[in-house]
């Protein structure tokens, strides 16, 4: 690379030559490019941009564990009672009230079988992941698609259900304390909040927190006091009823009463009974975040993550537990429009109408509300990590994979926080027609970990087999049942929807990462026209449309190869154009190069540029097309300039001994830095002229100053105070510190030399360490403090094998 610096005469007694030599200066600091509008807008929204040494994971206590992952999973207790009740309250009246009883029974004891089964899975694979791992190391990454697919729908509902019901709790209060009906604004909070959390997480707030945590024992405190207090009052008789078992005006009135007993013994009954199950089934959510964030837990992290979900479990049953108890003895009917909630009547009924009632009901619908918000903003981080899983494995889009301005997987956010609002609004923010989509994708996912962990131990005899194998498949045939008796029953509710897209969604997975291996098998294998001999002789040929700065750049690129053969072809479609184009060219600075128009009678100009190529090349020449393309801002460049650059490359690189390369000049930006640079240069060049300084010396790979070397060490061994690198003078020692930016391989007089460009913001210095190839923690990306005599090369500073001390950078953890 050629390189320019500040002439000054040598120093004098330096064995300085007659011809004065430029001095050495700093390697440049980073370039101030301009900004486009679109970075400038998001570099305003979201923030300054933020480095890879940035990003550092935490590691998480139990307790900290337990608030973050349990969120999800704890806060679904504010509804999953009171989901049943929507579904048996219809059918049965107020006999639906008993029956939550057995079935609140039914799915405790699927939560005890879940968290064996999961406790199982996080001392097996203590990699994030969950079941998507799980899947994929036992049935391959095809059949774990299944996963990523139930995966990937479980987090978009989680969003759409947490959020909704978020915002029935803040109705709620609304609703018991001031009486103030906010129906018609639900949706659009729902909408407001979803945006706000997709706006936190671009800007990359981090779910490991102890802010994230705090609302979950907030709400397990508050809620727990208030289900105690409730079965206190229970056991000595003082227990509130509920009075809105009649209710049909206010808050949109409760759901339909049934009251039909005989209605029981139906077959129509057993289906409503599975409706309730299923509705319930949607407590269990939440049960994988433990083993999909394993790798965030302290060592040892399969011990810790057991410890935490048992807890999560306990937890959630007994809110669970407590919840149907006390709507089943007050008769806590739910509305319509899912406020006031269930868990907000019977706040309201255990604390009474006094002021620590009406503290305890507010305190209490503010932590429903956070849990649920912040159980929402789970799948936020979630959802990106589970996608950029998936597309490492080349069954999605590799875009996913790519972390964004703050670090956040911003794609992976964006599809997230798009997906929800579509759901969200295609079902009115309603809670139960949400919950109707909830289980399938839940369960699916739980089928996928425990048929795993079931093959897993099926092949390997160890300690507690037999055990392990019943766990896991009974886990895995009851989650089968459920996610059966939910398609089946809520099919007409919602749940075709997504049984509907299921399979299509896996069968594109797979697909797509068929179209990447394929892809990938391309570009590995050798094609025949890459075994051709290369050949000697080198013919450039520049397409030319016009006399612009874009082709007179091009120009000079072809000059600088070198070629055997420089043409400028013009390919004629409009004979008038020709003739002022030939006009134009003789009059500009190309002119030393004779254009060649070419006739092209019939407008295909992609053949007749074959057509000129192949003949090119039946003479014997390796062939290089150079087209111009001038690159405008994204919508200018898509609605008014054409693409006819790609399509001609596109074309042209199909033939043996061709290559087609596309020449981008910025048409905003790069005239006026073309114009800058000139003008610079003229500058330079009278300067040097006037001082008579000689050029700087153009050796590629030139030693250290040996004057510079060998001169001692002034300060006898004292440590040299710190310095930027843009203030370190020639042939003295000097302390900085910087960040290695690039490293390289080079031989210096037969033996290797590893070079390293060390860099802060006052600009850069060359490190030079001679018969080394490389240097543990020496890389691209490390942070140094190095002293040394500072000498030159290539007229630049640099040292030549300095002390130095690696200084410590943070790496997270992505997993």
């Amino acid at each position: 690379m050629s390189r320019t610096s500040t002439a000054a005469p040598k120093p004098a007694g330096a064995g300085a030559s007659a011809v004065p030599v430029a001095a050495p200066g700093a390697l440049a600091p980073d370039v101030n490019l301009p900004e486009s509008l679109g970075y400038r807008v998001k570099k305003k929204i979201l923030g300054k941009p933020l480095v890879n040494d940035e990003l550092h994971g935490e590691k998480l206590n139990n307790p900290t564990a337990l608030g973050i992952m349990g969120i999800d999973m704890i806060s679904s207790s504010a509804y999953g009672s009171e989901q049943m009740l929507t579904q048996l309250i219809p059918y049965f009246g107020a006999l639906g009230f008993m029956l939550v009883m057995p079935i609140t029974g039914v799915i405790l004891g699927m939560l005890i079988l879940l968290t064996l089964c999961y406790r199982d899975v996080v001392s097996v694979y203590t990699k994030a992941g969950g079941s998507y791992v799980v899947a994929r190391d036992n049935f391959g990454p095809k059949i774990a698609q299944i996963a990523a697919v139930a995966l990937m729908i479980d987090y978009v509902v989680t969003v759409a259900v947490q959020i909704s019901a978020g915002t029935d709790a803040i109705a709620s209060y609304l609703a018991i304390t001031f009486s103030v009906d906010i129906t018609s604004w639900k949706l659009w909070i729902t909408v407001a909040v979803v945006l706000l959390l997709c706006y936190g997480n671009l800007r990359g707030v981090k779910e490991a927190g102890k802010l994230f945590a705090s609302p979950a024992y907030v709400y397990i405190v508050l809620v727990g006091i208030t289900l105690i207090l409730g079965v206190v009052q229970l056991a000595t008789g003082t227990l509130h009823h509920a009075t809105n078992a009649h209710d049909t005006t206010s808050y949109g009135g409760i759901v339909q009463v049934g009251g039909h007993t005989n209605f029981l013994l139906t077959a129509g009954a057993a289906l409503a009974l599975l409706r309730g199950f299923a509705n319930g089934g949607s407590s269990l959510t939440g049960l994988e975040a433990v083993s999909n964030g394993i790798s965030v837990f302290k060592k040892p992290a399969g011990a810790n993550a057991r410890k935490t979900l048992t807890a999560m479990s306990v937890i959630l049953g007994s809110l669970v537990l407590g919840v149907s108890i006390l709507a089943w003895q007050m008769k806590t009917y739910p509305y319509t429009n899912g406020a006031p909630t269930v868990l907000a009547q019977i706040t309201h009924l255990v604390w009474g109408k006094n002021a620590v009632g009406g503290v305890m009901i507010t305190l209490v619908q503010i932590a429903t509300a956070l849990i649920l918000y912040t159980g929402g903003n789970t799948s936020f981080s979630g959802f990106p990590f589970l996608v950029s899983y998936v597309a490492d494995d080349s069954f999605l889009p590799r875009q996913l994979r790519t972390r964004g301005h703050r670090l956040a997987f911003s794609n992976g956010i964006i599809v997230l926080t798009i997906l929800s609002l579509v759901l969200i609004v295609a079902m009115g923010g309603n809670l139960t027609k949400l919950v109707s989509l909830y289980a399938i994708g839940v369960f699916t996912g739980f089928v996928m970990a425990a048929t795993g962990l079931f093959k897993y131990h099926w092949i390997r005899n160890e300690p507690r087999r037999t055990w392990k194998l019943f766990v896991n498949g009974s886990a895995a045939v009851c989650s089968l049942a459920v996610v059966l008796i939910f398609a089946v029953t809520k099919f007409t509710e919602g749940a075709w929807l997504v049984v509907v897209v299921f399979p299509p969604a896996v069968f594109g997975l797979i697909q797509l990462n068929k179209r990447y291996r394929r892809e990938a098998d391309a570009l590995a294998n050798t094609p025949a026209s890459a075994l051709l001999p290369t050949r000697t002789e080198t013919s450039v040929m520049v397409l030319v449309d016009s006399v612009d700065l874009a082709v007179i750049k091009t120009l000079r690129y072809a000059r600088s190869l070198r070629p055997t053969e420089l043409r400028a072809v013009h390919l004629m479609v409009d004979n008038v154009y020709a003739e002022q184009l030939r006009n134009q060219w003789d009059a500009s600075q190309a002119a030393d190069i004779p254009l060649e128009v070419i006739e092209v009678p019939d407008r295909r100009i992609r053949r007749a540029a074959m057509e000129l190529a192949a003949r090119e090349t039946a003479d014997g020449y390796e062939v290089t097309v150079l087209l111009p393309r001038r690159t405008y801002s994204p919508v200018a460049g898509r609605l008014l300039h054409d693409r006819t650059a790609d399509r001609l490359a596109e074309v042209l690189s199909t033939l043996p001994h061709v290559v087609a390369t596309i020449v981008p000049f910025d048409v905003v930006e790069a005239i006026e830095e073309l114009e800058l640079a000139e003008k610079g240069h003229k500058s330079k060049i009278r300067e040097a002229e006037g001082t008579g300084a000689a050029k700087p010396r153009s050796t590629k790979k030139m030693l250290l100053d040996a004057e510079c070397a060998s001169i001692p060490d002034p300060g006898h061994g004292v440590p040299v105070p710190l310095t930027p690198i843009g203030t370190v003078q020639w042939r003295q020692r000097a302390a900085v510190e910087g960040r290695i930016r690039s490293v390289a391989v080079s031989p210096v007089k037969g033996s290797p030399a590893l070079e390293a460009e060390l860099y802060d913001s006052s600009g850069g210095i060359t490190l030079v360490f001679y018969g080394r190839r490389s240097i543990p923690g020496i890389e691209p990306g490390a942070s140094m403090r190095v002293e040394g005599m500072v000498g030159e090369m290539e007229g630049h500073l640099a040292m030549a094998n300095p002390t130095y001390k690696l200084l410590p950078r943070e790496y997270g953890d992505d997993e």
